[in-house]
C-alpha cells in the first residue's frame, strides 16, 4: 500500500517514520527485509529438525516378542522372470542400531512401472504383522526411502511384495539384525 508522506509515495507504513531521510529509510527497509528472511530461514530449519529428529516405528516391542514363523520362507527368486524386482540398498548387511535407514529400490522391465499401492511389507511372524501403513508415506515408484525406522534389538525376517503395471509380481525376503 502507498501512502503519502512530506510529498514523496511511501511503501509502508513502516518507512513513513524515515521518509525525510532516504538513505535512512532504504537502510531501514533492507535490514527489516533480513531480519524477517532471517527468521523464516531459521523456523524452517527448527522445523526441518524436529520432523527428522522423530524416528517412525517399523517394528513394535510387542510384535518382536511374537513367535517365529513356522515352516520355509520364500526365497529370492529364481530364473528369467520379467516382473519387478527388489533390491535391498540400506542397510547393507551386518548389524545395525536403531534408528536405521531402510532403503530399498524398485526395478520394472518391458516398459512396466511399479504399481505403488501394490506394495506390502510383511514381518514374517506368527501371526504376519502388515508394516505397510508405517511405510506407506515413504513409498515411492523408484523405492522405498525411510530414513529412521525404528526397531527393537533382535532379528527380524521382512518380505516385501509389489506389482507392476501389468500385474505382474516381485517379492524379496530379508534379515535385519538390530543390535541394542
Amino acid at each position: 500500500m502507498h501512502i503519502r508522506c512530506s510529498g514523496r509515495l511511501i511503501r509502508s507504513l513502516a518507512t513513513a517514520v524515515c521518509a525525510d531521510t532516504p538513505t535512512s529509510c532504504d537502510a531501514f527497509d533492507k535490514r527489516l527485509m533480513k531480519t524477517i528472511w532471517l527468521g523464516w530461514i531459521l523456523l524452517g530449519l527448527l522445523v526441518s529438525a524436529t520432523v527428522q529428529a522423530t524416528a517412525t516405528p517399523l517394528v513394535t516391542e510387542e510384535e518382536a516378542k511374537l513367535p517365529p514363523p513356522k515352516g520355509a520362507i520364500a526365497a529370492d527368486r529364481r530364473g528369467i522372470l520379467r516382473g519387478p524386482k527388489i533390491e535391498v540398498v540400506m542397510p547393507s548387511g551386518g548389524v545395525v542400531h536403531s534408528p536405521l535407514r531402510l532403503v530399498l529400490k524398485f526395478e520394472s522391465f518391458g516398459g512396466a512401472t511399479i504399481n505403488v499401492e501394490s506394495v506390502k511389507v510383511i514381518y514374517l511372524r506368527t501371526p504376519n504383522v502388515d508394516l505397510t501403513p508405517r511405510v506407506k508415506p515413504f513409498i515411492r515408484a523408484d523405492g522405498i526411502d525411510m530414513p529412521q525406522a525404528e526397531l527393537p534389538p533382535g532379528e527380524y525376517i521382512v518380505r516385501v511384495d509389489i506389482k507392476d503395471s501389468d500385474g505382474r509380481p516381485g517379492s524379496t525376503s530379508f534379515t535385519l539384525t538390530v543390535s541394542p
